[in-house]
């Protein structure tokens, strides 16, 4: 993928990175990567990935060279092989397993017969250092490693401090079993939950070594199962899509991978099976059901001319649809590639947290060797002192503070894919939380954005239902959207319409022809007057007051009469009124900004409870509009759904680009909401904000956590192995806490 930045070509790719085991395992890759001329890196802890941009004239494998160098692996993406991926979390997290099962069974009877005098039996302690040895040996190998390759490289990171603290731990001990006298038959020590100084002369401590290391394999096996479930909804989204697809080739059906599909090629969809990809129907009439997709519980009837969209589901009739996007251009690879987007993206809160753990390991480091200087320096014993030291390595381990942004990040991301809301990045959760005016373009967004027949006006003595008939008929062979306005209402009221004989387009005036043996007329005043057809006063007068409210009328007649005046407009969606409604709850101040004259506006303004209005801009000008808000002292977000809504959407704090609208706006918008209904709107803004309060919240609960027990590891009051646990703890907890997010309604 090339893009052009300044002057300078650059290319862009995702980096599958290895051998990440927290946060300053990033941060590090990170520093190595931007360190080269012209590249910049972003490096997500949670999904283990690198997005880089980089110059042209660098070669990709040369990025990958450099993440190695910093002891990591590295991974150019490959093409997606469908078959591996059910198995691949298994395959994953299967090591991570043996060695945590292993760690824990082996662990368990080390630390009861530590902690329960009564079964300590003569020779207790050597049945323990058996156990204990291949628990620090095997289960913490992983952390071992990374120690070892980070002090290669003059590094430290958490499991410099994991390693450091069970080697230390079981260090002493074979020193106290082999050269002290821990090692006599009938050594016994007891074991105290309580927080009191204790000293450790003459103690073992391979409950600890064992213990710590159990408890963080635990910590890391559930929080990389959390990390699985968290990225589920992306998996789900890439997984909705058909598998083969029936071609059309010389009339005949003929089944192929959906890979081979090509733009322009036909294919059939029966009833109950997946739309391959985006397309515009052909033939037949069916309901789609998107819900999947969208979220949307009813399906959509769908007629030849009509866009579906790939992955959703054929639930009526036999189509045969025109392939208008394939592969990576469907609507689905888009929002999986933007929900990954926002998933590898930082807040700027999260690159705070990185900042902060990249220089926490070395202060943790030294305080450590203070903490064991202070105790020996103060004649406590060296049992006391090593006790405090090994706490203050085990407790600060603040992986917690690498996963609270990234793991809320997954789940609200991947919660509103499910919702059909796209976040594009992590910064625009920030944007949601100070806007408090959102501008409403008029057409697709509070409107359908397509012409409806709204009223149906008779002469004395017409049928309803012969007007329609006759004019439907007569306006389904001409395509200006007006007539498909009248075709389609007419339709959906008397059924299926008469083909038209002799049928012709008045340019500028309407259609006329010949349907059911009667000439008919449809279209200005002037066209029946032109035929000595003159509208009656009743007539006239509603087509007046239909063009005073902005809406387009259409006179019909036959025969030498004025039969009927048909009024179409752009319709108020259903749900827009409620939408405002959800918005103003959230405190944000409406305002309807359209090109549309002053009346039409005003009308929709009053149907859905909007008092600002903005009218007759140009599209040029709604980026000013949004300029002189944001001048004015507001912060705003734009809701729009067009090309001409684009430039105001990027403009604008926080743009909002309804799905059913144009890729270009799309882009420019921070969050897509896949449905065609504004009150996803402010469900996205509520998921942003929630997302938001999930971040702040884990990083507070990281944060405080060290600094409230960082103290009390110094002070010596805090045993190594309950250390290991707490601190084992608080990663589940933010895990777990981001994981509510999964609940959002």
């Amino acid at each position: 993928m090339a893009s052009i930045t300044g002057d300078r070509p650059s290319g862009a790719v995702e980096l599958s990175i290895g051998g990440m085991t927290c946060a300053s395992c990033a941060n590090r890759i990170e520093r190595k990567l931007n360190k080269l001329d012209g590249v910049t890196a972003t490096v997500n802890y949670a999904t283990e990935k690198a997005k880089v941009t980089f110059p042209a004239d660098v070669d990709p494998l040369l990025l990958v060279a450099e993440v190695e160098k910093a002891g990591y692996t590295a991974r150019l993406p490959e093409p997606p092989a469908p078959e591996q991926a059910a198995e691949e979390p298994g395959d994953e997290l299967a090591p991570l397993r043996t060695r945590l099962l292993v760690s824990v069974v082996l662990a368990v009877p080390v630390i009861a017969l530590a902690m329960i005098p009564a079964v300590q039996f003569t020779y207790w302690q050597w049945l323990s250092l058996t156990l204990a040895a291949p628990v620090v040996v095997y289960g913490g190998l992983p952390f071992h490693k990374a120690a070892w390759t980070n002090l290669r490289h003059g590094a430290a990171t958490m499991d410099t401090l994991v390693s450091l603290g069970t080697i230390a731990a079981l260090g002493w001990s074979l020193w106290a079993l082999f050269l002290g006298d821990a090692g006599v038959p009938g050594m016994t020590h007891g074991f105290d939950l309580t927080i009191t100084r204790s000293d450790g002369s003459g103690n073992i401590y391979l409950e600890a070594a064992a213990g710590v290391t159990a408890f963080i394999l635990a910590g890391r096996y559930f929080e990389a199962r959390s990390k699985r479930r968290a990225g589920a909804a992306l998996r789900a989204l890439l997984e909705l899509g058909a598998k083969d697809v029936a071609v059309l080739r010389d009339g005949r059906e003929v089944r192929i991978p959906v890979d081979e599909l090509k733009a322009g090629d036909h294919f059939v969809v029966r009833p109950g099976e997946k739309i391959a990809t985006d397309g515009i129907v052909e033939e037949g009439a069916s309901a789609v059901d998107a819900s999947m997709l969208t979220g949307e519980s009813v399906p959509v009837e769908v007629r030849p001319g009509d866009s579906v969209t790939g992955a959703t589901v054929n639930a009526g009739g036999r189509l045969v649809v025109r392939a208008t996007r394939v592969g990576s251009d469907t609507q689905l690879a888009q929002m999986a590639r933007l929900v990954e987007d926002a998933q590898t993206g930082k807040a700027q809160v999260q690159r705070l947290a990185d900042r902060i753990s990249g220089i926490f390991v070395p202060i943790v480091i030294a305080l450590a060797v203070a903490t064991l200087g202070y105790w020996l320096g103060t004649g406590e014993g060296a049992g006391a002192a090593f006790t405090a030291a090994v706490a203050v390595l085990i407790i600060a381990c603040p992986c917690a503070l690498g996963l609270a942004t990234p793991t809320a990040l997954l789940v609200g991301t991947g919660r509103g894919a499910q919702l059909g809301i796209l976040i594009k990045g992590p910064e625009v959760l920030e944007s949601t939380r100070a806007i408090d005016t959102i501008v409403l373009d008029k057409t697709g967004t509070v409107t359908e954005g397509r012409m409806t027949l709204v009223e149906v006006h008779l002469a004395d003595g017409q049928d309803r239902d012969e007007v329609l008939r006759l004019a439907g008929a007569l306006e389904h062979a001409s395509e200006h959207p007006i007539a498909q306005a009248v075709a389609r209402g007419a339709a959906e009221r008397v059924g299926d319409l008469p083909a038209p004989e002799d049928f012709a387009n008045v340019e500028g005036l309407g259609v006329q022809g010949i349907v059911d043996g009667h000439a008919v007329l449809v279209g200005r005043p002037r066209l029946l007057e032109d035929w000595s057809q003159h509208l009656p006063a009743g007539l006239a007068r509603a087509l007046e007051q239909a063009q005073a409210a902005g809406r387009t009328a259409v006179a019909v007649g036959w025969d030498g009469q004025a039969r009927a005046v048909l009024v179409v407009a752009d319709v108020v969606k259903p749900t827009s009124a409620q939408a405002i409604a959800d918005l103003r709850a959230l405190g944000l101040t409406p305002v309807l900004l359209t090109g549309d004259n002053r009346a039409v506006a005003q009308a929709v303004a009053a149907q859905v409870g909007i008092d600002e209005v903005i009218a007759d801009v140009l599209p040029a000008g709604k980026v000013d509009v949004v300029k002189r808000l944001q001048a004015d002292g507001k912060t705003v977000a734009m809701v729009g759904d067009g090309v001409n809504d684009a430039a105001a959407l990027a403009q604008a704090d926080l743009g909002l680009a309804m799905g059913t609208g144009t890729d270009v706006a799309i882009e420019a918008a921070d969050l897509t909401l896949v449905r065609g209904d504004l009150r996803v709107a402010a469900d996205a803004i509520r998921l942003s904000r929630r997302t938001l309060r999930t971040i702040k919240g884990n990083l507070f609960w990281a944060f405080a956590y060290n600094v409230a027990a960082l103290p009390l590891a110094a002070a010596g009051l805090l045993n190594p192995m309950i250390a290991g646990a707490a601190m084992a703890f608080s990663s589940v907890f933010v895990v777990s806490n981001s994981l509510r997010l999964r609940r959002f309604r």
